[in-house]
């Protein structure tokens, strides 16, 4: 791969040996890296042999010494405001490695699909729902919506899927209803799935999901 001109990690090309079609864009949670989802597609790719799997790293280090992980933005109130301007401020760079990335696939907006985990789906949702090409599909893993309270002015085209283990002991659960009221409010298309004992991961019924939301997402397509 050489889409490494921002953030850098792990990335697959199509399963069909052809040019990509479509642009699957992993975006990992905190303290993780792009490795730590990049088997997602590998899972994905004999439903969705026309696309290629971005799993980019986020750009700034933890705040630790002897920690090798990444963080999208700083979490140290926790609170829905350090949320909001930490994923407002991140967006910019997200954006510049997705078109980038679609650039060099030949690809337009509208072929590009975010999956988030965690910190990674606050940062799906930040960057997805301001994208001017709607994407194709926005999903949302054991994350919360940042700004829900600001969706004046989001695109309301791409469909989302919400994903969240009823025992998530790192981000409740009821976040994941509040995100599907909240976006569902705005007008968009979503579809809510809380998993019974399940906690801060994905699970094969999570993998299927997504799979399945993909397919549809992209069905249709030349």
């Amino acid at each position: 791969m050489t889409i490494d001109r921002v953030l850098g990690g792990p990335g697959l090309l199509p399963a069909d040996g052809a040019p990509a079609r479509q642009l699957v864009v992993l975006l990992h949670g905190y303290g993780a890296d792009g490795t730590d989802l990049i088997d997602l597609g590998r899972f994905w790719q004999a439903l969705l042999p026309a696309a290629a799997f971005l799993a980019p790293h986020a750009p700034e280090p933890l705040p630790f010494e002897g920690f090798g992980g990444r963080q999208w933005f700083a979490l140290d109130e926790r609170t829905p405001a350090e949320y909001r301007i930490g994923a407002e401020a991140a967006q910019p760079v997200l954006d510049r490695f997705l078109d980038d990335a679609l650039a060099e696939f030949g690809l337009s907006g509208s072929a590009l699909a975010l999956f988030g985990f965690s910190q990674g789906a606050m940062m799906a949702f930040q960057c997805g729902l301001r994208r001017k090409v709607p994407p194709a599909a926005i999903l949302a893993y054991s994350g919360l919506l940042p700004g829900a309270d600001r969706l004046d002015g989001v695109q309301r085209e791409s469909p989302v899927l919400i994903v969240h283990g009823e025992d998530d002991d790192v981000v409740a659960s009821y976040h994941a209803s509040a995100a599907n009221d909240a976006l569902s409010g705005a007008g968009m298309e979503t579809a809510l799935h809380e998993l019974p004992g399940l906690g801060h991961s994905i699970d094969d019924r999570g993998v299927t999901l997504g799979g399945r939301f993909l397919q549809k997402a992209f069905a249709g397509q030349p």
